[in-house]
């Protein structure tokens, strides 16, 4: 694949999230396309982002849960970039016109308070690294038709983000066995999804680490101050408008989201 293939693919999934519509998965129009291809189709839709005024403030980790990876077929984690665009306040109502096929994921946010880069970042460097982490949700939408992804697709389209919603508190991550934390998930006042922290890659920290260290390879780090979403816990959940959503983690906090 040619850095014009690479270019026009970007811009294909940039202008498909503007335009709230789905394109054919670039797996089935490209058989050859790699990972690697994928990562920088990635970054041409990122700089099309920010070139449009949008600023990087955090990132994010994909595909670590069982339950995610059996639900889309991809047996490995992934990576995305989060901008100023895709915060939503705790309970702030997101419109629901503005997503495309949205799926809401509960998750632990890490907030750094130090800078990550790999090789060679452990859990314990995570935890030192962290001023707190949070309940949240993860939105996450896919520019992909019906779903249809194969692990290129996914990382191509910034690891299918959407929005997200940071909780009501900030937790120090020593005051909490952030493996045993239970996540309980409820859509308008149902039990829809349980959880704990060890779906993510054993440890939510693991994923942060894994995180760094693949940045790291392509020099790039986890800087101070933003926020790392470390994978969803649980299934991901269709919604809706009308829909009203929370999540609770044992000893972290809750988070609120409502859909209109």
């Amino acid at each position: 694949m040619n850095t014009t293939q690479i270019e026009s693919l970007g811009d294909e999934l940039y202008e498909a999230l503007q335009a709230r519509r789905t394109v054919a998965p670039l797996t089935s129009r490209h058989p050859d396309i790699t990972i690697e291809h994928a990562y920088a189709i990635q970054q041409r839709m990122l700089a099309r982002r920010l070139a449009a005024g949008e600023r990087v403030v955090g990132k994010k980790i994909g595909v670590t849960s069982a339950a995610v990876m059996n639900m889309l077929g991809v047996f490995q984690p992934d990576f995305g970039w989060l901008t100023d665009a895709m915060v939503y306040n705790e309970g702030q109502a997101i419109p629901a016109n503005t997503l495309i096929q949205p799926k809401a994921e509960g998750e632990i946010a890490f907030i750094l308070k130090k800078t990550l880069k790999g090789p060679g970042v452990t859990a314990a460097d995570v935890l030192a690294a962290t001023e707190g982490v949070m309940a949240c949700f993860e939105i996450v939408d896919s520019r992909i038709q019906d779903w249809k992804i194969q692990i290129q697709d996914t990382v191509a389209d910034n690891a299918s983000c959407g929005v997200f919603v940071l909780g009501d508190r900030l937790v120090d991550p020593r005051d909490v066995d952030l493996a045993t934390v239970g996540m309980v998930l409820e859509k308008n006042g149902e039990i829809v999804a349980t959880g704990a922290g060890a779906a993510a890659l054993g440890h939510p920290a693991n994923a942060v680490a894994w995180l760094a260290n693949t940045l790291g390879a392509h020099g790039i780090a986890l800087e101070a101050g933003e926020v790392v979403l470390s994978g969803s816990l649980g299934i991901m959940v269709p919604v809706t408008a009308g829909d009203n959503l929370r999540v609770t983690m044992g000893g972290i906090g809750g988070c609120s989201v409502r859909f209109v």
